[in-house]
């Protein structure tokens, strides 16, 4: 039997291999002023913000709905922070601290339709996708935000052992989602709300608070994220900020194995996910292919990546098997 994250690591592989052998400079690093760079790391840097927002998809879609606001959160998470240090002169501390907790406010409203109001979390979330960016822009008069911010800039580009910061807070924060995933009995609980809500909520489980939960979880991630692609570029850019960023934490979710319908949380195949889209976007873009090639690819790879983990195609391959056999 094959491991549970085998097509993934296959996949992911696959590219790798396939830039080091024929994308030029993809596999150069080298150290300057104490910091490492190449496209390995850029990979890494570039990603943290689809791997932040596919930790937080992975606890919802495990639930069996979904998250189509995050982009929008990381956008009003964003705003939130520049103004607060430019218009309001507050500090580092105070802005980020404010910028999470609203992304946590946004989570508990969709958490709360959806557990509560009995409303379908694909309708929630759209409304909060089109509101919650309405509000960056409104916040902002649809302005961009522009800062110089030492303290808050190294969130995005800072260094820690001569690697990107953004990298030391997508493992700590995977680390402690996979912890409770695994050691907790709330992973337990996921896994039974995702298989079988009915049976959960007949078993005594409060599957409306882990609902909610769960829910405010994926939107701190992303408004962490939001704060990390802010400090990145230094200003807040509300229209740009997360754009198609649901798509793609969507997308290394199912890449990663975790089922739409609901069940087992596979955060490790969710991390794959993302970095295997990050790693193919980084090497269209080295090879100068146009953005809307790239998306066509982007969706022909991934959908090809899926149909792998599917049942018809272990049919499909275990016929081929029999047949190269006789």
């Amino acid at each position: 039997m094959r491991a549970r994250n085998f097509w993934p690591w296959v996949a992911l592989a696959a590219l790798l291999v396939f830039n080091l052998l024929f994308t030029p400079g993809f596999a150069r690093l080298e150290l300057r002023d104490g910091r490492l760079f190449g496209t390995l790391v850029d990979i890494f840097q570039n990603g943290a913000p689809v791997m932040l927002l596919s930790v937080g998809m992975t606890l919802v879609i495990a639930l069996g709905g979904i998250d189509l606001s995050v982009g929008s959160v990381m956008a009003l998470s964003g705003a939130v922070a520049a103004l607060l240090m430019t218009e309001q002169a507050q500090s580092v501390p105070v802005a980020v601290l404010a910028a999470l907790a609203l992304a946590l406010v946004v989570g508990a409203f969709n958490g709360a339709l959806v557990a509560y109001g009995g409303i379908q979390p694909i309708i929630v979330t759209l409304v909060m996708l089109v509101m919650g960016r309405g509000l960056a822009q409104a916040l902002t008069h649809d302005q961009k935000i522009r800062f110089e911010v030492p303290a808050f800039e190294f969130i995005g580009n800072g260094t820690v052992l001569g690697l990107p910061f953004p990298i030391f807070l997508v493992a700590a924060l995977a680390l402690l989602v996979g912890l409770m995933l695994t050691k907790t009995a709330a992973g337990l609980y996921l896994e039974a709300m995702g298989s079988n809500p009915r049976a959960a909520r007949l078993c005594g489980l409060r599957v409306h608070v882990i609902r909610l939960v769960a829910h405010m979880t994926c939107s701190l991630c992303a408004g962490l994220a939001g704060l990390i692609a802010a400090a990145d570029i230094k200003e807040a850019d509300v229209a740009n900020a997360g754009l198609y960023l649901e798509l793609d934490a969507i997308l290394a979710v199912v890449l990663g194995g975790t089922s739409l319908t609901g069940g087992r949380a596979n955060l490790v195949g969710s991390l794959i996910g993302a970095t295997f889209i990050q790693t193919l976007t980084t090497m269209l873009q080295m090879r100068g292919v146009i953005t809307e090639h790239t998306l066509i690819i982007k969706a022909a790879v991934a959908l090809s990546v899926c149909f792998m983990q599917t049942p018809a195609f272990e049919r499909l391959a275990r016929r081929f098997r029999s047949a190269e056999a006789a």
